[in-house]
């Protein structure tokens, strides 16, 4: 037997906690993993995208991890989060048209296996705060039924951030209800009145971590509220922004400014807690910019509820210890049901039990630097689509098929005059009606900015070299027949492959009464 003296035990020691701590070694555990999602979050509105609005703690955070530059989101709320949960594309769940308005009754297919369930089987703690907007009309579809260890937060997809109460048009019954939406597992939530959403949701989520046994790992999903209308943050944030003219854009900064406080909470919480050393942490808008509620996505063109860049086009990134490269901008094209793989595949579970997915594997891709799997995106496919939010003073345009006289592509594979867009290397082909397809001018700034090519007609095929043109100025249809044909074939390959679109009338027996609470009914 070797005696080893104090000195020489010590020095062993620590030797061991700094070989256990090493990034290599803490990579071969399963890590935590944090993913934060901002709702309506413009492309032009973090910090490092050159924004007038302040925000430290996305700009740091995302300067020593991965700057996902490539990144695509849905258009809109409950698809985005649809594809997250599932891995799939929306047109393989039948949800393909629109959100989940509060009186459906439908939510995510309970025969989906989501990225909670998955995470739960590789061993994790799996706990929900925040915005959850994927069905609750019965009590199957809520968080907690779907692999959600806790759940605190609202069902629906907005609501007023101190008071927590959604009102909405129920149509079968010719009544406008207000009720509370704020959940603390199945349970209606009732103290929480007059405290902003943006700082509740942090505290539980801090509060989520500070209680976590840090020998086990942690998955938790902070979908926060911000910065989705109502435009309404308290006084103290809005300080900075005196400068700022537009009382739109004004409010919305100093939400955006609340978020980036509370993302740095979180993460402080997980450096405290001494997890942050084998965290994962993931942050994502849910959709592009609403330019109607402060947001911004320029230069991009389009907005949120459009398949233009502007509403696709998401800010993301991953910061982490664990990552192989640090400080990079990545460029790869990575698309948000890609999230679902990569994180099952870091914590080394198995994604056997799901419907075949259209996600990838990225972990690669933004650790490493390597290619991208993903060399084609399908935005959508919505035959049903109708625009609900036009551009502002401007009648729809549109040069529907109407015989080969009028349009090259009426007789092709695919029945050019649904909305529908598709991404291949760095092309991008869409079809239909797209949505607004306004460059709304940088905040600030005069509306020269947006170019006088905006009022040309909107045709019913255009194809846009996305990497050489991200602002889809230059249509280019014309000049690459071969690629708007393959494009083409591509949409109708995919359409062969989709479920028929889910999106039932309002049930009044949604109608939570005059004191009641919005929650499953059926």
């Amino acid at each position: 037997m070797t005696v080893v003296g104090k000195g020489h035990a010590a020095l062993w020691i620590i030797s061991v906690a700094f070989i256990l701590n090493t990034p290599a070694v803490l990579a071969a555990q399963r890590p935590h993993v944090v993913f934060i999602l901002a709702d309506d979050f413009g492309w032009y509105d973090v910090g490092y995208h050159g924004s007038e609005i302040r925000t430290p703690n996305l700009d740091q955070l995302s300067a020593k991890g991965v700057r996902l530059e490539n990144y695509y989101v849905q258009p809109l709320c409950t698809p985005s989060r649809n594809q997250l949960m599932t891995g799939r594309y929306q047109i393989h769940t039948g949800m393909q048209h629109q959100i989940i308005w509060p009186c459906q009754p439908y939510c995510v297919p309970l025969d989906e296996k989501l990225l909670p369930q998955l995470m739960k089987e590789a061993g994790y703690d799996t706990h929900m705060v925040g915005k959850w907007h994927l069905g609750m009309y019965k009590k199957d579809c809520l968080p907690t039924r779907r692999g959600f260890d806790s759940y605190f937060g609202y069902l629906l997809g907005s609501e007023d951030y101190f008071t927590h109460t959604r009102c909405f048009g129920i149509a079968p019954l010719n009544l406008t209800r207000c009720a509370l939406d704020l959940r603390d597992g199945e349970e209606v939530a009732t103290a929480y009145k007059g405290v902003y959403s943006t700082e509740l949701f942090s505290q539980r989520a801090t509060s989520i971590i500070k209680k976590h046994n840090s020998s086990k790992p942690l998955f938790l999903y902070v979908a926060l509220q911000a910065v989705h209308e109502p435009l309404q943050v308290p006084e103290r944030y809005l300080a900075p922004y005196s400068f700022i003219k537009d009382p739109h854009r004004r409010l919305y900064a100093g939400m955006v400014s609340a978020m980036d406080e509370a993302v740095g909470n979180i993460t402080l919480a997980l450096q405290q807690g001494g997890l942050w050393d084998n965290t994962v942490l993931v942050f994502s808008t849910d959709n592009g910019g609403q330019t109607r509620s402060g947001g911004s996505n320029w230069p991009l063109r389009g907005r949120k509820w459009s398949l233009w860049e502007g509403g696709v086009r998401g800010v993301g990134f991953v910061t982490s210890p664990l990552l192989e490269k640090h400080g990079t901008i990545n460029r790869e094209l990575i698309h948000v049901s890609d999230w679902l793989p990569t994180l099952v595949g870091l914590a080394r579970g198995s994604t056997n039990g799901t419907k075949p997915l259209d996600g990838f594997n990225m972990w690669n891709t933004i650790s490493k630097g390597f290619a991208s799997p993903r060399l084609e995106l399908l935005h959508n496919i919505d035959a049903q689509y109708v625009d609900i939010a036009p551009c502002p003073g401007r009648q729809r345009q549109l040069t529907l098929a109407r015989g080969v006289s009028r349009d090259p592509w009426a007789n092709s594979s695919f029945n050019v005059s649904i909305h529908a867009a598709i991404r291949s290397s760095n092309w991008k082909l869409l079809t239909g009606y797209p949505g607004c397809d306004f460059w709304f001018p940088r905040p600030g700034h005069n509306s020269s900015e947006s170019g006088p090519s905006q009022m040309d007609p909107v045709k019913s095929v255009m194809l846009f070299d996305v990497e050489k043109d991200p602002e889809e100025r230059n249509e280019v249809s014309a000049w690459f027949p071969t690629v708007v044909e393959y494009l083409l074939n591509r949409l109708q390959h995919h359409q062969k492959t989709a479920l028929p679109i889910n999106f039932p009338s309002d049930d009044p027996r949604c109608d939570p009464g005059p004191s009641g609470a919005w929650g499953p009914w059926a």
